[in-house]
């Protein structure tokens, strides 16, 4: 994953342990308003679904939430996901990003309105964070809610489930989501197996909207304990 191309927003402390938390970025979008039959069979498209929105963003963990959202607010499907082996700077373009997305509406106009969103997450409500200064210790928590027709599909959750979604480098990830399940009524829906194609690790948890508040908290401790204790035996 890439972190020095992203803006500083803010920042605090935390054990002594400087946090700060960092933009993502949509790299490209465009919009397909009729699509073709091989994209149609390419992606299994909707029959009613006539246009197609493609979308790319420079982190990638921060996309499954930005699509979910856009799923409770506009009408669109998500057709495709996936990521770059290695992250941005092995992509073919400077536009091409860590990840790309496919959905689809039923008309241009919903399928503009799920961009929109999916822009608007990634770009102002995702929980991207480093810790250092040289920008090479970062972690990704957020939680959500309630999920969106989106998750209930790919996770197979009931309407109203929160979701936790917590990444780290892998060993980070994987000791930190040691403390998130302890420390939480929370059980796992998607387990990345480390390292992931980003070299990164971690997972999607479920439960109540407190139990993932909890399960954030937890492993974004245990990412900082990590990261200023890297040789310490003691839990």
């Amino acid at each position: 994953m890439i972190f020095y191309r992203q803006m500083m927003v803010s920042d605090f402390r935390k054990d002594n342990t400087m946090v700060k938390r960092i933009d993502s970025h949509v790299t490209m979008q465009k919009l397909i308003p009729n699509a073709g039959k091989k994209y149609r069979e390419l992606w299994d498209v909707p029959e009613d679904h006539q246009s197609i929105g493609l979308i790319s963003c420079d982190v990638e963990d921060v996309m499954d939430f930005a699509l979910d959202d856009a799923s409770k607010k506009a009408r669109i499907q998500v057709l495709h996901v996936e990521t770059v082996y290695g992250g941005v700077e092995y992509a073919w373009s400077r536009y091409g990003g860590e990840i790309t997305a496919v959905i689809s509406g039923p008309r241009v106009e919903d399928v503009k309105s799920g961009l929109m969103y999916i822009r608007d997450y990634i770009e102002h409500r995702c929980g991207m964070y480093i810790i250092n200064d040289d920008e090479s210790m970062a972690y990704y928590v957020d939680y959500m809610p309630r999920a969106g027709r989106y998750f209930q599909q790919k996770h197979g959750v009931p309407a109203g489930t929160s979701l936790a979604h917590l990444v780290a480098p892998p060993i980070e990830a994987t000791y930190g989501l040691d403390k998130a399940l302890k420390s939480s009524n929370t059980k796992i829906v998607e387990l990345f197996d480390a390292p992931t194609r980003v070299n990164t690790g971690g997972a999607f948890l479920s439960g109540t909207e407190a139990a993932c508040k909890s399960a954030v908290a937890a492993f974004a401790e245990a990412v900082q304990f990590c990261y200023a204790n890297p040789m310490s035996l003691d839990s």
